[in-house]
């Protein structure tokens, strides 16, 4: 890889950066993590143009002096101090990858001390919210209308997996139907990408509304196989687009078979939901009901919910995939407020019922 150079020697910043932002993607760093760093590398920029330092610079000029006037300049533009110290933590690494380039002689930002991290307050959901929102689709997923009835069977499905698994959005959206574990002590696997796998408990009720939402997709989209088919005319075309409907079909449950599904209010659009998808589908619950949710809010109860049940905090920290350091202090000084229960997973009444 080369290095842009101007004829006094010095280094062409923004090519460097996207060079920088090239190697976090060969790395196999999620889009999410790309933009982040981009975005922490533009508060950089800015330092560097109000102390007009335009992008053809010497690198080697940047010394602790000047580590500590953006610090600075980090202290007055941003009231969080987890958001000074992300952007000191991004540039930290940055410069790490220069010197490794050794277009860098030493990497200044590591003579200083990083932000401490602070916690965040926890704000989940009340249990009224979570009720509310659990009693529509209830009532929902039992639509006389097929289509209608699975989209809130799946939506009830996602509920139970963020407040009765703990699971957040990036994870469902991953998540396959190999994935769920049925039997005696029904678990549901995660699978991150760089650590090892670990297991949940699924609520009670899970394996009875799960059963019925596979077969209830299972007819969905093979109504929607055949109502494709039949729009194309011909006898020949039809069953020829029959056979490519079913390849593209089997990637609707082969693709990586997603347990979740991407729909508008009529038909299934794509295998998957992403994790914004997901978000959506909050929003517009909260806004329909009236209610304040978000999947965090949700998981955030979930967490109060394995506190208040006792469960031990090294297998809570196992369930939520964190390190065992991971602290419940703001967890514990709140637990008074807030009391949680999933008592109405138990108003499943799925067996031997489907879409007819």
């Amino acid at each position: 890889m080369t290095v842009d150079l101007n004829s006094r020697g010095s280094f062409d910043l923004a090519k460097l950066q996207e060079d920088f932002f090239l190697s976090l993607v060969s790395a196999s760093k999620s889009v999410n993590t790309v933009k982040n760093y981009r975005t922490d590398l533009n508060c950089f920029n800015q330092f560097l143009s109000l102390k007009k330092v335009d992008g053809i610079c010497d690198l080697n000029d940047f010394n602790l002096t000047k580590v500590h006037e953006y610090a600075s300049f980090l202290e007055e533009k941003y009231t969080s101090t987890n958001s000074r110290r992300r952007r000191v933590q991004t540039l930290r690494i940055f410069f790490d990858y220069l010197l490794g380039r050794n277009i860098i002689k030493e990497n200044p930002v590591k003579k200083i001390s990083p932000c401490p991290k602070f916690l965040d307050i926890p704000r989940p959901v009340l249990i009224d919210h979570i009720q509310t929102l659990w009693d529509h689709l209830l009532n929902e997923s039992k639509n006389p209308s097929p289509f209608p009835a699975l989209l809130s069977q799946r939506n009830l499905l996602i509920v139970m997996l963020i407040y009765g698994c703990g699971l957040k959005v990036s994870e469902l959206s991953m998540l396959q139907k190999r994935h769920i574990l049925l039997g005696k002590s029904s678990r549901v696997m995660v699978t991150p990408l760089r650590r090892d796998p670990y297991s949940i408990p699924l609520p009670e009720g899970f394996a009875d509304l799960y059963n019925l939402f596979l077969k209830n997709l299972s007819k969905i989209v093979k109504e929607q196989k055949q109502i494709k088919a039949i729009r194309i005319g011909k006898a020949l075309e039809a069953a020829q687009a029959l056979s490519a409907s079913d390849s593209s079909h089997e990637d609707l449950e082969s693709e990586a078979s997603l347990l979740l599904f991407n729909a508008n209010h009529y038909r299934i659009l794509s295998a998957g939901l992403s994790p914004r998808g997901l978000e959506i589908i909050f929003e517009e619950l909260k806004k329909k009901l009236k209610i304040e949710i978000t999947p965090k809010s949700l998981r955030q109860a979930c967490i109060f919910k394995w506190l208040h049940a006792k469960h031990p905090e090294s297998d809570i920290k196992e369930w939520l995939g964190v390190a065992p350091s991971y602290s419940f202090k703001p967890y514990l000084e709140l637990a008074d407020q807030y009391h949680y229960h999933d008592h109405f997973f138990a108003k499943l009444t799925y067996k031997d019922s489907s879409i007819s």
